[in-house]
């Protein structure tokens, strides 16, 4: 498996910078999307599975009921890197 180094504090917040919506959150970087009830919620992370597993990069998910948390980080490397910003495009293009 590669390895990959993190991101620096600066090249990830210049990133973010052209995902508007995305956060910091620690050693991941965080949006969510707002739908229109539960079941738009499970489908649009259904939707999620084609790019992730494309990728194998797996996002943690949180619903609460119409409202989709995607936390990005790439675990195995110890924070924020580069995979994550391109996943983070996949799921924008998604909304």
């Amino acid at each position: 498996m590669w390895r990959v180094a993190p991101l620096s504090d600066s090249e990830i917040e210049a990133r973010l910078a052209e995902h508007p919506g995305w956060e910091r959150d620690g050693a991941a970087i965080r949006k969510s999307f707002k739908r229109a009830d539960f079941v738009g919620s499970v489908n649009f992370v259904n939707a999620l599975l084609g790019p992730a597993e494309a990728m194998s990069h797996h996002p943690d998910l949180e619903i609460s009921w119409d409202t989709v948390t995607v936390s990005l980080s790439t675990h195995s490397d110890g924070g924020v890197t580069a995979a994550d910003f391109e996943l983070a495009t996949k799921i924008d293009s998604l909304a």
